[in-house]
C-alpha cells in the first residue's frame, strides 16, 4: 500500500473511517504532491521529491509580464514586457538597458535579424518598428488592431500574425507589404518557418494551425478541440510540436486593455476601447467561421461608442481540458502528448534528447516530458506564469508574469523546502506517528489548526523530525495538519505517512415514528409468513356451479349460517432515523413506557436495523412512550464508545370499541324519539352517525353540541317514519377508529 495517498483521500473519506481504527493520510503519489508548495523542489512522476535545479533571478523588468524573448546574434537577449510598452537589452551577465519605450502599452512579438536589428510589434492599433543603433523607426502598419507574432525568414522577409481579423502579413522593406493570407479566424496568435521554409500560423478561436505555402494558400494542418494554438515549435526529426489551450489570448487582451485605460487616465494618447468575449457554453471551442463570408471589424470608431470597456477573463470551466501539447509528425499523424484539466501550457522547449520542457500558469511551474512520457515538475518559479522558455548560453530560462522575470536555471540547489496541502481529518484529531521514505538529509515539521487556511490561529512549526521511521507528531490536536519538508543536498522523499485518530463523535437520532399496518408477518419483527392461510379465512364458504345441469353433491344437511370475518389484526411499526457522523455502525435498543409508569420495559436488544414491528394488541388501551437508544460502542472501545437517545411523542392505542347503549326509545304515528348514550374507556369520541334500514348513514350531533368527550349523549328525532316495523342502527366511532353499535326495531 502507497504511504501518503490519504486512505482517507479526503476529508469525506476521514470521516467514513471507522472511528475505533486509527486512520493514515497518505502521500506518495505525483497527484499527491502536486498540490503543494514547491521551493526549490522537484517532483518526479513517481511521486519522488528531490532538490530542484538552482533557479536565480537574471532580470526584473520592474514590468508586470515579458511577454515576448528573443536572442541577438552578440549573445544578447530582447525583452518586450506589457503594460508599459518597453524593450530592454539584456546581455550575458545579467545587465540591462532600455532599447526602446513604444506608445502603445503592449509590446506582444519581437524579432531580431542575424545583423542585430530588432522589430518590435505595438499593441492595440500598434506597428511594426525596426530599432537599430539605438534608434527606432516605423517600417510597417498593418491597421490592425493587435499584432501577436513576428518571424523572419532566413531571405529577410518579415511575417506578421494579427487580430482581431485573423491575417499574416508578409513584408519585405520599410512600408512594403501585404496581406499574405487570411485566416477567416480571429487571431493569429503564432508563426512558425518550418525546415523547409514554409509558414505555420496558430490561430484562435478555433485552434487551427496552417501550413501557408504560398500567398493566399495554406493548407489546415491540424483542427484542434481548443480555440487557441498558442506556441510553435520545430523538432530535429522533422516533426512539430504544438501548444493548444483556452482562454491565454483573452487574458492577453485584458490586459491591454486595462492598460490602455490606465494610461488614457494619466494622460498617455493610447485611448482604445477593447470589447473581449468568452461563451462559457458546453462547447469550449466556438463554431468555426466560414471563410468565404467577410468577417466584420469593430472600428475604433464603433468601439469607443461602448459606454465602458469590457474584457471578459479567460473561460476556465472546471473539469474541461485547458490545454494539450501535440506532435504533428512529418505525415500530418497528430500525437496528443500531455493535457491537462488544470494548467495552461504558455510555451514549450524541445531538446535535442528528444525531452521537452513547458511552462505554465499555475505558480509559473516549469515540467520536463521525456520520450516515454514520463513527467517531472523541474522548479516552480511561483510567479504567476512561465511565458516564455528558451536555451541562452547553455542555461534555460523562463520568462515570467506578474512580476515580469527572466529565471536562469542552473546547478542543483544545495537545499529545498516543500510543503503540503492542508489535510482535513473531518474532526479533531489525535496525531500519531510521522514516516516517510526516501534517502539524505531530510527534516520534517508539522502545524496544526482548526481552520481550513493556516493562520495565525494555528499552531507554530514544530522542532523538526528526522526519524523516517517513525517520529511523533508533537502538533496540538485539531482538525487541520500540514507539514512541511527540508531537503538537503542529494536527499529525497518517496512517501509520507501521518497517522491520527479522529475524535469519535455520538451517534444522532432525528426521529421516531409509530404507524400501524396490517399483520402481514408474525410479531416481534420475524419474516412474512405463508399467507395462505389469511387468504383462506378470508373466504368462509364458496359456490360451485357445474355445466351439466345437475345439483353438486350434498357434502352436508342443513343450511349453515355464512360468517362475515373480522379484518386481521393490526401491527405496530415502529421506525427510526439515525445516523453516525463517524459513519459507524450502530446498534439499538428500544424500549416503551405507558403513561403513569416507572420504568422502561425493553421490547427488543442488539438491533441493527432501524424499525421494529410488534403485534397491535400486545399493548393495552392507553397512552405509551417508545425510547430508541442508539450507541457506537461495536466500532468503538469502551472508554469512547458514544450513546445517543431519543423519545418518541406520546402514542395512543385503543384496540376497544365505544360502547354504545340506547336508553330510551318512543314512537308516536309516524314520529320517533331516541335517547342513546355512548362511552370509551381509552380515547375521546370522534364520529357518530345513524341508518334507517340500512341506508345512507346521517351525522349525529350529541346533546352539548361538540364531539370531543370519551363520553356523550345523543338524542334523535325523526319525524317521518312510515307506519310498519323498521331498523334503527346507530354507529358511534372513537379516535381509535374502533366502531361501536346499537340497533332499535321500531314498530
Amino acid at each position: 500500500m502507497n504511504l501518503l495517498k490519504l486512505v482517507a483521500l479526503t476529508g469525506l473519506a476521514a470521516r467514513l473511517a471507522a472511528a475505533s481504527t486509527p486512520s493514515v493520510w497518505e502521500m506518495s503519489s505525483f497527484a499527491d504532491f502536486i498540490k503543494g508548495k514547491f521551493e526549490g523542489v522537484s517532483l518526479g512522476r513517481d511521486g519522488r521529491l528531490s532538490v530542484a535545479p538552482k533557479q536565480n533571478v537574471l532580470f526584473n523588468s520592474g514590468q508586470p509580464v515579458i511577454w515576448s524573448v528573443a536572442p541577438g546574434p552578440d549573445g544578447a537577449l530582447y525583452v518586450a514586457t506589457g503594460h508599459g510598452g518597453k524593450v530592454f537589452r539584456v546581455d550575458r551577465s545579467g545587465a540591462s538597458q532600455l532599447l526602446w519605450n513604444a506608445d502603445r502599452p503592449e509590446v506582444f512579438a519581437l524579432a531580431v535579424d542575424p545583423k542585430g536589428v530588432v522589430y518590435a510589434a505595438s499593441s492595440p492599433e500598434g506597428k511594426i518598428w525596426r530599432i537599430g543603433n539605438g534608434k527606432a523607426s516605423e517600417y510597417f502598419d498593418p491597421k490592425a488592431k493587435y499584432i501577436w507574432a513576428l518571424t523572419l525568414a532566413a531571405d529577410g522577409t518579415l511575417y506578421a500574425g494579427t487580430g482581431d481579423e485573423g491575417k499574416v502579413f508578409r513584408i519585405t522593406a520599410a512600408g512594403k507589404g501585404e496581406e499574405y493570407f487570411a485566416t477567416g479566424q480571429s487571431n493569429v496568435t503564432s508563426l512558425l518557418l518550418d525546415q523547409q521554409g514554409r509558414l505555420l500560423a496558430g490561430t484562435e478561436p478555433n485552434g487551427i494551425l496552417y501550413r501557408i505555402t504560398a500567398k493566399d494558400k495554406a493548407f489546415a494542418l491540424y483542427d484542434s478541440s481548443l480555440p487557441e494554438i498558442r506556441a510553435i515549435l520545430p523538432n530535429a526529426d522533422g516533426s512539430i510540436y504544438a501548444a493548444g489551450l483556452g482562454g491565454a489570448l483573452a487574458k492577453k487582451v485584458q490586459a491591454a486593455q486595462q492598460a490602455t485605460q490606465t494610461g488614457a487616465q494619466d494622460g498617455a494618447p493610447a485611448t482604445t476601447s477593447i470589447t473581449v468575449t468568452a461563451d462559457a457554453g458546453s462547447d469550449l471551442k466556438p463554431p468555426v467561421p466560414d471563410p468565404a463570408k467577410p468577417q466584420t471589424a469593430t472600428t475604433p470608431q464603433a468601439a469607443a461608442q461602448t459606454p465602458a470597456a469590457t474584457a471578459s477573463p479567460a473561460v476556465d470551466l472546471s473539469g474541461v481540458e485547458k490545454s494539450a501539447i501535440y506532435r504533428i509528425n512529418a505525415d500530418n499523424t497528430v500525437d496528443t502528448l500531455w493535457s491537462s484539466k488544470e494548467e495552461n501550457v504558455f510555451d514549450i522547449l524541445p531538446t535535442p534528447e528528444g525531452e521537452m520542457y513547458f511552462g505554465t500558469d499555475q505558480n509559473g511551474r516549469i515540467y520536463r516530458l521525456t520520450r516515454d512520457r514520463k513527467l517531472t515538475l523541474v522548479v516552480q518559479t511561483n510567479e504567476a506564469e512561465a511565458i516564455r522558455l528558451l536555451r541562452w548560453n547553455g542555461a534555460l530560462l523562463a520568462a515570467t508574469a506578474n512580476m515580469g522575470k527572466l529565471y536562469r536555471l542552473g546547478a542543483e540547489n544545495t537545499r529545498g523546502e516543500y510543503e503540503s496541502p492542508v489535510f482535513d481529518a473531518g474532526n479533531t484529531a489525535r496525531w500519531g506517528k510521522l514516516r516517510w521514505q526516501g534517502a539524505g538529509d531530510v527534516s520534517v515539521m508539522t502545524r496544526a489548526g482548526n481552520s481550513i487556511r493556516p493562520d495565525n490561529t494555528w499552531s507554530d512549526w514544530s522542532p523538526a523530525l528526522t526519524d523516517a521511521a517513525g517520529a511523533q507528531i508533537t502538533s496540538p490536536n485539531a482538525r487541520y495538519l500540514q507539514f512541511r519538508a527540508l531537503l538537503t543536498g542529494k536527499a529525497a522523499i518517496d512517501n509520507l505517512s501521518a497517522a491520527y485518530l479522529p475524535q469519535n463523535n455520538p451517534p444522532v437520532i432525528r426521529s421516531i415514528t409509530v404507524l400501524t399496518q396490517p399483520a402481514a408477518t408474525p410479531t416481534g419483527g420475524a419474516k412474512a409468513a405463508s399467507t395462505n392461510t389469511a387468504s383462506a379465512a378470508s373466504v368462509p364458504f364458496s359456490v360451485t356451479v357445474t355445466d351439466t345441469g345437475d345439483p353438486a353433491p350434498v357434502a352436508s344437511t342443513g343450511t349453515p349460517t355464512q360468517t362475515l370475518s373480522r379484518a386481521l389484526g393490526q401491527q405496530l411499526l415502529i421506525s427510526w432515523q439515525a445516523e453516525d457522523p463517524d459513519g459507524d455502525k450502530l446498534v439499538y435498543q428500544l424500549e416503551f413506557r405507558g403513561e403513569g409508569e416507572r420504568d422502561w420495559k425493553a421490547l427488543r436488544k442488539g438491533l441493527h436495523e432501524n424499525q421494529y414491528t410488534i403485534d397491535g394488541d400486545a399493548l393495552a388501551d392507553g397512552r405509551y412512550f417508545f425510547r430508541v437508544l442508539a450507541s457506537d460502542r461495536e466500532a468503538n472501545p469502551p472508554a469512547s464508545a458514544k450513546d445517543a437517545e431519543l423519545v418518541s411523542s406520546p402514542v395512543l392505542i385503543d384496540n376497544t370499541p365505544p360502547a354504545v347503549r340506547v336508553q330510551s326509545t318512543t314512537r308516536n304515528g309516524r314520529v320517533v324519539d331516541v335517547t342513546v348514550n355512548a362511552v370509551d374507556a381509552a380515547s375521546a369520541l370522534r364520529r357518530a352517525e345513524w341508518s334507517l334500514d340500512a341506508g345512507a348513514w346521517t351525522p349525529l350531533a350529541p346533546l352539548d353540541g361538540i364531539l370531543d368527550s370519551p363520553s356523550e349523549q345523543f338524542r334523535l328525532h325523526l319525524d317521518d317514519v312510515p307506519e310498519g316495523e323498521h331498523v334503527l342502527v346507530i354507529r358511534v366511532s372513537d379516535s381509535g377508529n374502533n366502531t361501536g353499535l346499537a340497533k332499535v326495531i321500531l314498530r
